[in-house]
C-alpha cells in the first residue's frame, strides 16, 4: 500500500535527484523508496555487510603502504 509523504528538501538536491533518477529511467519516488528500503533492510541493522560491499573485498590490499618509498622507487625507476 503506498501513501503520500512529504519532503522538505534542498532545491538544487532535489534537481540532482531527478536528473540521476531520469537517467536510470525511475521515477523520483521509485528512487527515494529504494534508498529508505536500502537503509532499514535487516541485514543492515544486524551488521551483515552488502552484497555490493562483499564484491569489494579484497579491491585494497591489506597491507600497509609506504607512500614514500613507492613514489621513490616510481621516480627512480622512470628517470634511471
Amino acid at each position: 500500500m503506498n501513501t503520500k509523504l512529504t519532503l522538505n528538501l534542498d532545491r538544487v538536491i532535489i534537481e540532482e535527484a531527478k536528473f540521476y533518477a531520469k537517467e536510470n529511467q525511475m521515477s523520483l519516488s521509485k528512487l527515494i523508496e529504494n534508498y529508505l528500503k536500502a537503509l532499514t533492510t535487516t541485514s543492515s541493522k544486524t551488521g551483515k555487510i552488502s552484497p555490493l560491499v562483499e564484491s569489494l573485498t579484497g579491491v585494497i590490499p591489506d597491507e600497509q603502504i609506504d607512500i614514500n618509498q613507492t613514489y621513490f622507487d616510481y621516480s627512480t625507476k622512470k628517470y634511471s
